[in-house]
């Protein structure tokens, strides 16, 4: 096989109480790539579709991850990379999660698996970087693992496998602004109250137990962000507004996705999602910005070849 065309899915990073550690992969949207052999050694990036991004190799999210990968390779061959990207940059739904993530995936299965999925990470990692100017896993595990994933540490890399209800789903609102994810960093406190701190990794650990054992009330009562929301939510357009109509729809909780500007809710069932998606249109309909919506379950397998 010399040429592999695959489906990279969004993802959610943070999850309300999870910063920086915690994920989910969506299945309604993503990028779609071709990984080909060539003769000529080396990474290149041969077509994009989309969005305007750079096709030099070390300026690219998706040419990093790959580069980060071929330079632990002993061949005498290349790899070309095309990208079809429907994850906007800047949404908060793991755009440069997919190009990084993508490209590895791709270049493994032709190579025929010699890495496993942590490893993989591990690359894309470099490409991530690249766009968020630090080195972080909280979309990247979610898009190779699928459903929910816990970054335990990034150094060692150490990834968890969360199960989740069979019946979860995720509503997403995109408003169409950018907010960069190095700009939504640097509105963060570098020091948190330790009361705080107690109530967010209360709430993640029961996150966790809720997802484990299918408890939706608890999921409900422990999807609450003490800290990182009350100073991202400020860059967010009508973000309150929103989260008072998607809770009074039945949601059973909603932040931000990753940086933002994205919002997502998790939902028990399709009916509550599709109710709360018109929620979420009710608010943003009267204003004069545009929006996508989406309605997905959770992704349990991840990158798939298509």
């Amino acid at each position: 096989m010399n040429e592999i065309k695959i489906f990279s899915p969004a993802t959610v990073a943070n999850v309300a109480c999870g910063f920086d550690v915690l994920g989910f992969c969506l299945d309604s949207v993503g990028d779609e790539m071709v990984i080909r052999k060539i003769d000529k050694k080396g990474i290149f990036i041969a077509h994009i579709e989309g969005f305007d991004l750079p096709y030099e190799t070390k300026k690219n999210v998706a040419g990093v991850s790959a580069l980060a990968m071929y330079e632990t390779l002993d061949v005498d061959f290349g790899f070309e990379i095309e990208i079809y990207k429907n994850i906007k940059p800047g949404s908060g739904i793991g755009s440069s999660a997919a190009s990084a993530v993508g490209s590895v995936f791709g270049m493994n299965e032709l190579l025929g698996r010699p890495f496993n999925k942590t490893q993989l990470t591990e690359f894309a990692i470099k490409g991530e970087a690249l766009a968020s100017k630090c080195e972080h896993a909280d979309n990247l595990a979610p898009a190779l693992f699928g459903g929910f994933t816990l970054v335990k540490s990034v150094s060692p890399l150490k990834i968890l496998e969360i199960p989740c209800p069979d019946d979860l789903y995720a509503t997403i609102i995109h408003p169409q602004i950018e907010i960069k994810t190095s700009e939504a960093r640097a509105v963060l406190p570098k020091d948190v109250p330790l009361n705080d701190a107690i109530t967010q990794w209360s709430n993640l650990g029961s996150l966790v137990h809720g997802l484990h054992t299918n408890d939706y009330d608890l999921i409900k009562d422990s999807l609450q962000d003490v800290i990182i929301e009350p100073h991202r939510s400020k860059l967010i357009p009508y973000y309150n507004e929103v989260k008072n109509e998607v809770l009074a729809a039945g949601a059973l909780g909603a932040c931000i996705s990753g940086s933002g500007p994205s919002i997502f809710t998790l939902n028990k069932g399709l009916e509550t999602s599709k109710k709360v998606a018109n929620a979420m249109k009710k608010v943003y309909q009267n204003t004069n910005i545009e929006f996508d919506i989406h309605i997905s379950k959770i992704n349990t397998q991840g990158i798939k070849i298509i």
